[in-house]
Protein backbone atom coordinates (compact mmCIF):
# COMPACT_ATOMS: atom_id res chain seq x y z
CA UNK A 1 0.00 0.00 0.00
CA UNK A 2 2.48 2.30 1.09
CA UNK A 3 4.29 1.61 -2.23
CA UNK A 4 2.09 2.44 -4.15
CA UNK A 5 1.28 5.59 -2.62
CA UNK A 6 4.56 6.56 -3.31
CA UNK A 7 4.70 5.70 -7.01
CA UNK A 8 1.09 7.27 -7.61
CA UNK A 9 3.23 10.57 -5.60
CA UNK A 10 5.98 10.34 -7.76
CA UNK A 11 3.62 10.14 -10.87
CA UNK A 12 1.80 13.57 -9.24
CA UNK A 13 5.02 15.62 -8.98
CA UNK A 14 6.27 14.04 -12.56
CA UNK A 15 3.21 15.05 -13.62
CA UNK A 16 3.26 18.68 -12.76
CA UNK A 17 6.89 19.39 -13.51
CA UNK A 18 5.88 18.41 -17.27
CA UNK A 19 2.70 20.29 -17.61
CA UNK A 20 4.30 23.55 -15.98
CA UNK A 21 7.61 23.06 -18.30
CA UNK A 22 5.51 22.65 -21.11
CA UNK A 23 3.55 25.16 -20.75
CA UNK A 24 6.27 27.76 -20.22
CA UNK A 25 8.17 26.30 -23.04
CA UNK A 26 5.35 26.80 -25.29
CA UNK A 27 4.42 30.73 -23.89
CA UNK A 28 8.38 32.17 -23.67
CA UNK A 29 10.09 29.46 -26.11
CA UNK A 30 12.97 27.21 -25.34
CA UNK A 31 15.69 29.25 -24.57
CA UNK A 32 13.68 31.42 -22.58
CA UNK A 33 13.15 29.22 -19.85
CA UNK A 34 15.03 28.01 -16.97
CA UNK A 35 15.01 24.40 -14.90
CA UNK A 36 14.60 26.97 -12.22
CA UNK A 37 11.55 28.45 -13.14
CA UNK A 38 10.22 25.25 -14.38
CA UNK A 39 10.88 24.13 -10.87
CA UNK A 40 9.39 27.12 -9.08
CA UNK A 41 6.00 27.14 -11.68
CA UNK A 42 5.79 23.31 -10.38
CA UNK A 43 6.35 24.26 -6.43
CA UNK A 44 9.13 21.83 -6.23
CA UNK A 45 12.79 22.46 -6.05
CA UNK A 46 15.74 22.09 -8.78
CA UNK A 47 16.68 18.88 -6.97
CA UNK A 48 13.09 17.41 -7.25
CA UNK A 49 13.24 18.86 -11.01
CA UNK A 50 16.55 16.79 -11.77
CA UNK A 51 15.19 13.54 -9.60
CA UNK A 52 12.80 13.31 -12.66
CA UNK A 53 14.43 14.71 -15.60
CA UNK A 54 17.93 15.41 -16.56
CA UNK A 55 17.27 18.50 -18.63
CA UNK A 56 14.40 20.62 -19.87
CA UNK A 57 15.09 19.05 -22.97
CA UNK A 58 14.17 15.37 -21.63
CA UNK A 59 10.67 17.00 -20.53
CA UNK A 60 9.41 17.49 -24.18
CA UNK A 61 11.40 14.46 -25.44
CA UNK A 62 8.99 12.42 -22.93
CA UNK A 63 6.06 13.96 -24.16
CA UNK A 64 6.52 13.47 -27.70
CA UNK A 65 7.34 9.80 -26.46
CA UNK A 66 4.27 9.74 -24.97
CA UNK A 67 2.18 10.97 -27.56
CA UNK A 68 3.59 8.10 -30.09
CA UNK A 69 2.73 5.24 -28.03
CA UNK A 70 -0.56 7.74 -27.41
CA UNK A 71 -1.63 6.68 -31.17
CA UNK A 72 -0.16 3.05 -31.13
CA UNK A 73 -3.20 2.76 -28.51
CA UNK A 74 -5.53 4.80 -30.24
CA UNK A 75 -4.46 2.22 -33.08
CA UNK A 76 -4.53 -0.96 -31.24
CA UNK A 77 -8.25 -0.10 -29.53
CA UNK A 78 -9.84 0.46 -33.29
CA UNK A 79 -12.52 -1.37 -34.51
CA UNK A 80 -11.26 -5.42 -36.11
CA UNK A 81 -13.05 -4.87 -39.09
CA UNK A 82 -11.57 -1.37 -39.90
CA UNK A 83 -8.76 -1.10 -42.29
CA UNK A 84 -5.41 -0.21 -41.61
CA UNK A 85 -4.78 2.83 -43.11
CA UNK A 86 -7.94 3.93 -41.82
CA UNK A 87 -7.33 2.84 -38.37
CA UNK A 88 -4.53 4.55 -38.68
CA UNK A 89 -5.29 7.60 -39.67
CA UNK A 90 -8.29 8.23 -37.42
CA UNK A 91 -5.98 7.25 -34.20
CA UNK A 92 -3.70 10.24 -35.49
CA UNK A 93 -6.27 12.31 -35.79
CA UNK A 94 -8.22 11.51 -32.68
CA UNK A 95 -4.25 12.36 -30.92
CA UNK A 96 -3.75 15.46 -32.58
CA UNK A 97 -7.50 16.15 -32.18
CA UNK A 98 -7.67 16.00 -28.38
CA UNK A 99 -4.46 17.87 -27.43
CA UNK A 100 -5.33 20.89 -29.91
CA UNK A 101 -9.14 20.63 -28.41
CA UNK A 102 -7.90 20.88 -24.54
CA UNK A 103 -5.19 22.94 -25.30
CA UNK A 104 -5.31 24.66 -28.63
CA UNK A 105 -2.51 27.43 -28.27
CA UNK A 106 -0.19 25.77 -25.93
CA UNK A 107 -0.57 22.67 -28.66
CA UNK A 108 0.42 24.53 -31.52
CA UNK A 109 3.35 26.78 -30.24
CA UNK A 110 4.57 23.56 -28.56
CA UNK A 111 4.76 21.61 -32.59
CA UNK A 112 6.61 24.86 -33.30
CA UNK A 113 8.91 24.89 -30.61
CA UNK A 114 9.77 21.48 -31.76
CA UNK A 115 10.49 22.19 -35.05
CA UNK A 116 11.90 25.43 -34.84
CA UNK A 117 14.24 24.31 -32.04
CA UNK A 118 18.00 22.01 -33.49
CA UNK A 119 18.11 20.12 -30.26
CA UNK A 120 14.46 19.79 -30.29
CA UNK A 121 13.94 18.38 -33.22
CA UNK A 122 16.84 16.07 -33.55
CA UNK A 123 15.40 14.22 -30.82
CA UNK A 124 12.20 14.19 -32.12
CA UNK A 125 13.39 13.04 -35.22
CA UNK A 126 14.70 10.09 -32.98
CA UNK A 127 11.30 9.35 -31.47
CA UNK A 128 9.68 8.97 -34.86
CA UNK A 129 12.05 5.59 -35.02
CA UNK A 130 9.94 4.41 -31.73
CA UNK A 131 7.06 5.93 -33.16
CA UNK A 132 7.24 3.54 -36.28
CA UNK A 133 8.26 0.26 -33.83
CA UNK A 134 5.80 0.67 -31.71
CA UNK A 135 2.30 1.97 -34.69
CA UNK A 136 3.69 -1.00 -36.72
CA UNK A 137 3.77 -3.07 -33.53
CA UNK A 138 0.01 -1.69 -32.99
CA UNK A 139 -1.42 -2.46 -36.59
CA UNK A 140 0.56 -6.38 -36.64
CA UNK A 141 -2.16 -6.83 -33.54
CA UNK A 142 -4.81 -5.70 -35.76
CA UNK A 143 -3.97 -8.85 -38.43
CA UNK A 144 -1.48 -6.85 -40.30
CA UNK A 145 1.41 -8.32 -42.30
CA UNK A 146 4.52 -7.88 -40.57
CA UNK A 147 5.98 -6.36 -43.53
CA UNK A 148 3.06 -4.29 -44.73
CA UNK A 149 2.10 -3.25 -40.93
CA UNK A 150 6.38 -2.15 -41.29
CA UNK A 151 5.50 0.15 -44.06
CA UNK A 152 2.39 1.25 -43.05
CA UNK A 153 3.94 2.72 -40.24
CA UNK A 154 6.43 4.39 -41.97
CA UNK A 155 3.84 6.09 -43.85
CA UNK A 156 1.80 6.93 -41.25
CA UNK A 157 4.47 8.60 -39.38
CA UNK A 158 5.19 10.51 -42.48
CA UNK A 159 2.51 11.79 -42.81
CA UNK A 160 1.82 12.44 -39.11
CA UNK A 161 5.23 14.65 -39.46
CA UNK A 162 3.85 16.29 -42.55
CA UNK A 163 0.44 17.33 -41.00
CA UNK A 164 2.22 18.57 -37.69
CA UNK A 165 4.59 20.83 -39.58
CA UNK A 166 1.47 22.35 -42.16
CA UNK A 167 -0.43 22.97 -38.92
CA UNK A 168 2.22 24.80 -36.84
CA UNK A 169 2.71 27.16 -40.07
CA UNK A 170 -0.43 27.59 -40.43
CA UNK A 171 -0.70 29.24 -37.28
CA UNK A 172 -4.16 28.40 -36.09
CA UNK A 173 -5.90 29.03 -40.01
CA UNK A 174 -6.44 25.59 -40.04
CA UNK A 175 -7.24 22.31 -38.18
CA UNK A 176 -4.84 19.42 -37.06
CA UNK A 177 -7.79 16.65 -38.11
CA UNK A 178 -8.00 18.41 -41.55
CA UNK A 179 -4.17 18.53 -41.99
CA UNK A 180 -3.86 14.80 -40.76
CA UNK A 181 -6.84 13.89 -43.71
CA UNK A 182 -4.46 15.64 -46.21
CA UNK A 183 -1.47 14.28 -45.48
CA UNK A 184 -2.69 11.02 -45.11
CA UNK A 185 -4.62 11.55 -49.22
CA UNK A 186 -1.08 12.95 -50.19
CA UNK A 187 0.16 9.25 -49.36
CA UNK A 188 -2.37 8.10 -52.53
CA UNK A 189 0.04 9.94 -54.96
CA UNK A 190 3.70 10.69 -53.30
CA UNK A 191 5.15 10.70 -56.83
CA UNK A 192 2.60 13.34 -57.89
CA UNK A 193 -0.73 12.15 -59.91
CA UNK A 194 0.51 12.45 -63.14
CA UNK A 195 3.50 10.12 -63.19
CA UNK A 196 3.69 7.17 -65.47
CA UNK A 197 5.98 5.26 -63.45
Amino acid sequence: MHGRLAARKREVVRDELAEAALHLLAARGYEAVTVDEIATAAGVSRRTFFRYFASKEDVVVEFLRDLGLEVAGEIEARPAGEASRAALEESCAVVVSRAAEEHPVKSRRLAALVLGTPDLRARYLARQDEWREAWGRALATRGSAEDAARVASVAGVAAFDLALRRWAAADGASQPRDEIARAFADLSHPWGRSSSR
